[in-house]
């Protein structure tokens, strides 16, 4: 039993190598993560007489280049949440903290759990860029969202109200027509210093000319309350150039989260659970690729406790003796990415009522027995990534190799 722990950073990492009872075939030794010494390392692990299985962290995206070439070489290669490392018990009162006491430390964990290790399974690349789009889009996603705030903070100086009259969702460019109107009329008296007739006029050769739909009782309305509003910003070119850049910054970023949005359905579409997935209520176009991105194979987890776990809403437990507490809070150390979108699907389901859907009716339960908004949110995740399981693992079993 040769116990390789690898404690990885960015571009190197650190590799000690022990046996059972405190043997060390390797003190612990640095290498750099280039093609030449990562082959120099699998080299000298095949060399040494036994078994070995190597245990990294999973942190980032450093891990994932040494993990991809060490499986390739046909070695037993594990990479394992932090949260467990971190854990592991010192069995010494010093406190040391440096790369080789973590690859020592890595090691004795290897040795610990020898047979509970798991053989860390190489993503092809369709998943692998699916899962890389979906990270670029919670980036983007936030960004655009900052650029949102800033922007109707300007408007709240110029024009105070003009996000809440269109509701529209946006188009495959990333326009919005809250945000067309915002930039065309940028400031209250681009409005109310015309006419009722000259501005519905005006208003409405705008939409016909943006594609967007007229309604005489919302250029109305819009009017009316233009009268009513004080800026605080003056209407002239400092102001408005000060509006076109936080506009042009805004569709920027909606641009970008559209056009990945589209791309990441069209890459999720070339994997086979793609047709399962979407079928599935609460889950759309966007939604559908998010959760086959973060979840991966589901043919990697042993049972259907391990991927909620992986998510981090399995039920906790708190048992003494004869003391049991009957709510726990949820674990919390799987992927928060996943739980967002999780609570996302959640959030659809409640919006769209499917009668007939099973993690509805539980939601739906839950709630009218007085839950807590967490308590059924996360419930309902829970039940929904055990049928997610259970359907698409069916459906990958049965498929040709």
């Amino acid at each position: 039993m040769n116990a390789v722990g690898i404690d990885v950073s960015k571009g190197k990492s650190m590799i000690a190598i022990i046996r059972p009872y405190g043997e060390i075939v390797s003190l612990p030794f640095e290498i750099q993560h280039t093609s030449n010494e990562i082959s120099s390392l699998i080299n000298q692990i095949k060399s040494i007489e036994g078994e070995s299985r190597i245990v990294m962290e999973h942190t980032g995206r450093y891990y994932e280049p040494l993990a991809r070439e060490l499986s390739q070489a046909n070695l037993f290669v594990s990479a394992v949440n932090p949260k467990l490392i971190k854990d592991f018990g010192e069995n010494s009162l010093r406190k040391v903290k440096s790369d080789k006491a973590d690859a020592l430390k890595i090691a004795r964990y290897a040795l610990d759990s020898w047979n509970d290790l798991k053989q860390y399974s190489l993503m092809d690349e369709i998943r692998n860029q699916l899962k890389t789009m979906n990270r670029q889009f919670g980036f983007y996603m936030k960004h655009k969202t900052a650029m949102k705030n800033n922007f109707i903070g300007i408007l709240d100086q110029t024009f105070p109200g003009v996000n809440t009259y269109f509701n529209s969702p946006a188009r495959d460019d990333g326009s919005q027509k809250w945000v067309d109107f915002a930039a065309a009329y940028w400031h209250v008296d681009c409005v109310r210093k015309l006419s009722l007739h000259a501005f519905t006029d005006h208003y409405q050769k705008w939409c016909k000319r943006n594609k967007y739909n007229f309604s005489q009782s919302k250029a109305e309305e819009i009017y009316g309350a233009a009268k009513e509003l004080v800026p605080v910003l003056p209407k002239d070119d400092l102001t408005k150039l000060i509006v076109k850049q936080a506009v042009d910054q805004l569709n920027i970023a909606s641009k970008t989260v559209e056009q990945l949005r589209i791309l990441m359905n069209e890459t999720a579409s070339k994997l086979p659970e793609y047709s399962i997935v979407m079928d599935m209520k609460g889950v759309g176009s966007s939604l559908g690729p998010q959760l086959i991105a973060e979840i991966g194979d589901v043919r990697r987890f042993t049972h259907k406790g391990a991927i909620t776990a992986f998510a981090g809403v399995d039920p906790g437990v708190n048992q003494s003796g004869t003391y049991e507490q009957k709510s726990v809070h949820t674990s919390k150390r799987g992927s928060p990415t996943l739980r967002k979108t999780l609570f996302q699907v959640m959030d659809a389901l409640i919006k769209t009522k499917p009668q007939n859907d099973a993690v509805y009716q539980f939601l739906d339960k839950k709630r009218a027995q007085g839950k807590p908004y967490y308590v059924y949110m996360t419930a309902g995740a829970n039940k929904f990534l055990r049928i997610y399981y259970g359907r698409v693992k069916e459906y990958l079993t049965v498929l040709p190799q």
